[in-house]
């Protein structure tokens, strides 16, 4: 039982830390836009994919926050 308990514990504890990540996330993009050489509909759709990863965040959808951020940095050629 305690194995249980303790494996819960665990997932829980990576799955609030992984979710604290969000935030860290868009500040790494809103540091990378200023000297991004994208063209317009990239610019736009970065822009796009860090709002909604705002958003899907603060409704505490932190995967979808999560992969919308990763695919503007994708674009943005950030890790």
């Amino acid at each position: 039982m305690k194995r249980i308990a303790m494996m819960f514990a665990l997932a829980f504890a990576a799955g609030t830390a992984f979710a604290h990540s969000c935030p860290k996330e868009m500040r790494a993009i809103d540091a990378a836009l200023p000297n991004a050489k994208l063209d317009s509909s990239k610019m736009t759709e970065v822009k796009k994919l860090r709002a909604d990863g705002e958003k899907f965040h603060k409704e505490g959808k932190h995967d979808e926050s999560m992969a919308a951020l990763g695919k503007a940095k994708g674009i943005l050629g950030i890790k």
